[in-house]
């Protein structure tokens, strides 16, 4: 799972990585939660002839996929994760992974080790090794209330964690590496079966791990100090059971 990301980069160099142009002003994030906006990546409708418009678009978007099909958003889940797995099958991840694939541009993730004998947990702060800018493979959707308002949305696709996370988590977000980015966004000639080679771990040793204190759990902490590396609880060492979810998300509904 996925449950808090963050995204410190400039716009410039968001638009750098992702061959952008025009991005909006924007702060570094170092805690993002569900139903928080969201950058994400799509790609451009085709261009006229002579055009020199960006083959990609950026949106800001709700993080917490909502299918168009929902009649009342109130009582349907937050999907915030779609499992590689099954995200070309199951109903609510289906259409988005034929038509409406993305990137989600991220500096890292956090995840939580929860000691089940104690009931303590050990967040951490996942990020690439390099300390650059990765991108989360991404779904999104658009839902159409009865009086016409409009809410785009997304989820992170996860995969099976490398050995390196899996001690934390066994599941983690699903990288798109630069080279692939043009095939996974090209819904029109690329079906969920032509990518699906690419619904996996980042290569073992692409992320580094960095124990971090209890401030990233609220929502409310947003400063760069919940990224401040801490001594490890010293439960760590042993087996878990299932990380304990970060509290206080917010709704946009």
């Amino acid at each position: 799972m996925c449950g808090r990301f963050s995204l410190l980069q400039t716009p410039e160099e968001v638009e750098a990585f992702f061959a952008l142009e025009g991005l909006e002003a924007f702060p570094p994030r170092y805690n993002i939660a569900p139903t928080q906006p969201i950058l994400v990546i799509s790609a451009a409708p085709p261009r006229e002839p002579g055009s020199n418009r960006p083959d990609r678009e950026a949106h800001l978007v709700r993080w917490g996929l909502l299918p168009s099909w929902v009649k009342d958003p109130k009582e349907f889940p937050l999907l915030i994760n779609a499992r590689g797995e099954t995200a070309a099958t199951k109903a609510s991840f289906r259409a988005p992974m034929r038509h409406k694939r993305a990137l989600i541009p991220a500096s890292g993730f956090y995840e939580w080790k929860r000691d089940k004998a104690s009931g303590q947990s050990q967040a951490y702060w996942v990020r690439p090794a390099n300390g650059g800018l990765c991108a989360f493979a991404g779904l999104m959707e658009s839902w159409m209330a009865a009086e016409g308002s409009e809410l785009d949305s997304a989820a992170i696709i996860t995969a099976a964690s490398t050995p390196d996370i899996s001690f934390v988590h066994d599941r983690m977000p699903v990288v798109i590496q630069p080279e692939d980015f043009s095939r996974w966004l090209d819904c029109r000639t690329q079906e969920p079966r032509d990518v699906a080679d690419l619904l996996k771990g980042a290569p073992e040793g692409y992320f580094e791990m960095i124990p971090v204190s209890d401030k990233v759990n609220k929502v409310a902490n947003t400063t760069p100090d919940v990224q401040d590396r801490v001594e490890p609880k010293p439960f760590v060492s042993g087996k878990d059971d299932k990380p304990s979810p970060p509290d206080d998300q917010m709704s946009l509904l």
